[in-house]
């Protein structure tokens, strides 16, 4: 594959971004998008439509922002340098950003976008500073970059993107079925609106409720309350890799609450451990199939929910693992840690202001429903079938992930072609 040399500087028009006064609140919650490198961390996909917070005409003009036409790419310069995200709309960003304005006749979008991931690692030794790196729009401008015609480009950034849509669209199946288990555990166990013996909304159809006093609310007649302990059968967390022993080589993976994303585990993000060093938290949590991790420090209550034997991963200290009763089924159990009211309960009972955490008794000591074991196994009936979909997305997710990542380097450097059959769609 024929590559020609530029500078980004000749294919590209570097965009710097700015922030209007936060002391004056007419600059804000106005029509013009604007985005911060918090909103390219927290959504982590390719495409961005809109960040978390607008600006207004008012603030736009009290700054030194510029409006990013769409689909060009916006790019982190600073804490931290190299988070990609190409703009569907029109925006401009804050002033942690060196934006892209591409000439479309030269290069495309979205290979560039990939172009940029495969070379980040150069991208972020042209930063510079000493409290944190920042990339200067000089240094920007003259890196040296290789780039094939525009139809390679089209046909390379074609391969990745398929794969990309696929994956996002497992992840869009999964936050729907997520919502659709969190709403029927709400709608049962919040609402009390299960079925009666006639099919029917227990409570909407004038279901008996009585008060209780130490939940402070009303549940159905014949239900009690209990703690959340009640539920748990066992309860322990992993262990602290600088007491126990050293990250960072090895075939097994070390899952730490940064690595819990959604409903699935981030491997790309985790450290990695030997065999020893896996047996010694081995000894600690034993997970197992059915268990669920339960994020402990920061951000309480990411779960995961494990289906299938863990075979070279295990936690650390900042998760618990918490394994349900033999009489609580497990899809219930999932469900009742996922619900909203649990992840609330969960989060006011963390102690610390600038490190948040939440202890073991805090949490087996929530004050709670005693739901029926009849209703707890038709919920688990009900539910079983989305988190086992779930599951097999995620799976699905990491291997065509895993494709992706072993393709790029591959089409990047022309070690490798796509099918002249595939680009023609």
């Amino acid at each position: 594959m024929e590559l020609k040399k530029y500078k980004l500087g000749d294919v590209a028009d570097i965009v710097n971004g700015a922030t209007p006064s936060t002391h004056n609140s007419e600059n804000y919650d106005g029509s013009i998008i604007w985005i911060t490198p918090k909103d390219l961390s927290d959504q982590k996909q390719k495409i961005i439509r809109r960040g978390q917070r607008n600006i207004s005409e008012i603030g736009f003009n009290n700054c030194s922002a510029q409006m990013i036409p769409p689909y060009n790419i916006l790019m982190s310069s600073r804490a931290p340098i190299g988070l990609l995200a190409i703009n569907k709309n029109e925006c401009c960003t804050n002033q942690g950003f060196k934006n892209l304005v591409l000439d479309k006749s030269i290069c495309d979008t979205d290979y560039m976008y990939y172009y940029l991931q495969f070379h980040m690692k150069e991208i972020e030794a042209l930063g510079s500073g000493t409290t944190f790196k920042e990339i200067s729009k000089s240094a920007l401008q003259g890196l040296e970059i290789r780039l094939p015609n525009l139809e390679k480009q089209r046909d390379i950034a074609k391969c990745l993107s398929d794969l990309d849509r696929k994956i996002e669209l497992n992840k869009q199946i999964n936050d729907n079925l997520e919502a659709m288990a969190k709403q029927l555990y709400d709608y049962w166990f919040v609402q009390f609106d299960f079925p009666n013996e006639d099919g029917k909304p227990y409570k909407s159809s004038g279901g008996a409720m009585v008060w209780n006093e130490k939940l402070k609310r009303e549940i159905p007649q014949g239900w009690s309350d209990c703690v959340l302990g009640d539920y748990i059968g066992r309860i322990t967390n992993g262990l602290n890799p600088r007491k126990n022993f050293v990250l960072g080589s090895g075939n097994n993976y070390y899952v730490t609450i940064r690595s819990l994303v959604g409903t699935t585990i981030d491997w790309n993000n985790c450290d990695r451990c030997d065999d020893e060093a896996l047996s010694k938290i081995n000894s600690r949590s034993q997970l197992q199939i059915g268990d669920i991790i339960f994020s402990a420090i920061g951000t309480i209550g990411r779960t995961y929910y494990i289906l299938e034997e863990p075979t070279n991963w295990n936690i650390s200290e900042t998760s618990f693992t918490l394994r349900a009763k033999e009489n609580v089924p497990n899809d219930f159990f999932y469900g009742m840690l996922r619900s909203n009211e649990i992840q609330i309960k969960a989060d006011k009972a963390a102690m610390g202001s600038t490190l948040r955490c939440l202890i073991m008794d805090s949490l087996c000591s929530l004050q709670y429903i005693k739901i029926p074991s009849y209703m707890m196994k038709l919920f688990s009936a009900k539910v079983s079938p989305l988190y086992r979909q779930i599951h097999r997305n995620n799976k699905e997710i990491a291997e065509l992930t895993k494709q992706r990542d072993e393709l790029l380097p591959l089409l990047m450097n022309g070690q490798a072609s796509v099918n002249y059959h595939l680009s023609a769609y």
